[in-house]
């Protein structure tokens, strides 16, 4: 309702959701309620995912999340974010990077311990390997990766570029003036800023 009751055209939405209990009904009305990106994190890779989240969330269950609220929205950008530093392995985040193509846009950011309750920080990632994992995401077809330290699920230059392509695919029925759509204006603009980002 929140969404559905957002006010102005103009203003584009995301939706950082749960998994609602596997229940793929209400994924499904979120979906369709008017959002424009929605994102759903897994946090971290599958094998860790036990001892990382509530133990009622699984790897698999926030894939199918993310799947169903394409096929309800195919037009949705979709969205999930991984922790790095939790003692994932290299096999592992790319194996949970292949199952998560379908999704549009993922982002890496460093595990940061928040009390002493909580897991302890196995790893420092490097900023070389944040940028190998960028360069790895886009290698097999993310829409967009941010990929850093103090990167976290919502990222103002991942924004920024979001933002563009759901601009650029609104306009793609637009009428051409002197041969060049609106889209392939858009298009250019959004190839400008993803270089920028980068």
């Amino acid at each position: 309702e929140t969404i559905d009751g957002t006010p102005g055209k103009e203003m584009l939405v995301e939706a950082l959701t749960g998994d609602f209990w596997g229940n793929l009904e209400m994924v499904k009305v979120v979906a369709q309620s008017g959002l424009d990106v929605y994102a759903h994190n897994v946090e971290t890779v599958e094998e860790l995912t036990p001892f990382v989240r509530d133990r009622r969330a699984t790897f698999q269950q926030s894939l199918g999340v993310l799947r169903a609220a394409k096929a309800a929205s195919p037009n949705l950008i979709t969205k999930t974010s991984i922790m790095l530093g939790l003692g994932e392995t290299d096999k592992q985040v790319f194996d949970a990077l292949r199952q998560l193509r379908d999704v549009d846009v993922v982002t890496f950011g460093q595990y940061m311990r928040p009390t002493k309750r909580h897991m302890k920080v196995e790893e420092y990632i490097s900023p070389e390997k944040f940028e190998l994992w960028r360069e790895r995401a886009l290698e097999i077809g993310f829409l967009y990766c941010a990929s850093g330290p103090v990167v976290r699920s919502s990222y103002k230059a991942g924004e920024a570029f979001i933002e563009n392509v759901l601009r650029r695919r609104a306009k793609e029925r637009s009428p051409t003036v002197d041969g060049i759509s609106d889209a392939e204006r858009a298009q250019k603009s959004e190839e400008g800023n993803r270089t920028a980002f980068l």
